[in-house]
């Protein structure tokens, strides 16, 4: 079964474009499925938030793959791993990690180019190209498609400009990289250099502009992927917020009445598992 949903995801990615919603646990990850969500993957920033830490960095290897099995398992989806910097800073110990990702049965791995440390600096041009190297040499290395996909973060966190992360997906193409990834440019024009500067299938964030954006229009520009990273995620935790605020600030519960009915979760969870291998 694992085996068919590699050999599906690797051919979401040679043609058209799809939207890969990012679940935080087994219940996101059908009701997902159960929306019509052809790939999943996971989120470093839902998965902290979950655990109830911050964002970066603050989420262990061994946690990130003992989630990743448990969204696997969720459905019948193939799924993508989030593994951030790869939980490494050297090429052989980032290659370890592209094996140990596969081992939990993804269809692929996304790894970035931030040292994650304060201020999230980048690797230095050629450390991140040799990390991609290793990663991509590690992922060949399967007897099934596994599709490796490179970020170049340094837009999103101002450590360097769009001309040089344009240089970084280049180089993380002829690395071996099945997909690049530079999350938040700084609008459309910006996204269309990106597509157009690489033959690699580009994936592209739902957030920042491009939230102004729809699937179809995204999808004209030439983006293969749209990844929504931790946005349901935060979505639904702005919705925690604003209700415990208008209840324990207000004393107002009448924002409750929103709440979606205990059926329709329900019959959201029962489709999402159809889709899988867990009754």
């Amino acid at each position: 079964m694992l085996a068919e949903r590699h050999k599906t995801f690797h051919a979401l990615h040679q043609q058209g474009c799809f939207v890969i919603p990012n679940p935080w646990d087994m219940g996101s990850a059908r009701m997902m499925a159960a929306s019509g969500a052809v790939a999943l993957a996971t989120s470093s920033a839902a998965l902290a938030f979950t655990l109830g830490r911050p964002d970066m960095g603050r989420v262990t290897r061994e946690e990130s793959l003992r989630h990743a099995e448990d969204i696997v398992r969720a459905t019948a989806l193939p799924v993508s791993g989030d593994f951030e910097n790869g939980f490494a800073d050297a090429p052989d110990a980032v290659a370890e990690t592209i094996r140990l990702a596969a081992e939990a049965g993804l269809s692929g791995c996304s790894i970035e180019d931030t040292m994650m440390v304060e201020g999230n600096p980048a690797y230095g041009f050629d450390l991140a190209v040799d990390r991609i190297k290793a990663a991509s040499d590690a992922a060949r290395s399967f007897p099934h498609p596994f599709v490796l996909c490179a970020r170049a973060d340094g837009v999103m966190n101002g450590a360097y400009d769009l001309d040089e992360a344009i240089r970084r997906v280049q180089a993380f193409e002829k690395a071996g990289a099945d997909l690049v990834y530079i999350p938040v440019p700084p609008g459309p024009e910006e996204l269309k250099r990106i597509v157009v500067s690489v033959k690699a299938p580009v994936n592209a964030l739902a957030a920042g502009p491009l939230t102004a954006l729809s699937v179809g229009e995204i999808a004209a520009i030439g983006v293969r992927r749209i990844s929504l990273g931790s946005m349901i995620a935060r979505v639904t935790h702005a919705v925690i917020a604003e209700q415990m605020d208008a209840i324990m600030k207000d004393g107002d519960f009448s924002k409750l009445s929103a709440a979606a009915s205990g059926s329709r979760i329900n019959a959201m969870l029962a489709a999402g598992a159809d889709r899988g291998d867990i009754p």
